[in-house]
């Protein structure tokens, strides 16, 4: 028998891995919601995500919401 190193193995495919649990996460929620909650509530998460990585990056994100909602 082979030893199966499942860090290797999640380290090698984590991006299907990755997109396999959120394509059954949007499964249940247009199951559960409807289809337009849970393309709002992806939304959602995909500005959260960019967000926090513009907070990772650096002080940007200060910049950023300038931007988005100068007052002119």
């Amino acid at each position: 028998m082979t030893d199966l190193n499942w860090w290797t193995l999640l380290s090698k495919n984590w991006g299907k891995i990755l997109g396999a649990l959120l394509g059954l996460i949007f499964a249940l929620l247009v199951i559960s919601y409807g289809f337009w909650v849970g393309v709002f509530v992806f939304l959602c998460i995909g500005i959260g995500l960019v967000l926090g990585w513009r907070l990772d990056v650096g002080p940007g994100l200060g910049r950023l919401l300038d931007r988005l909602f100068k007052s002119e």
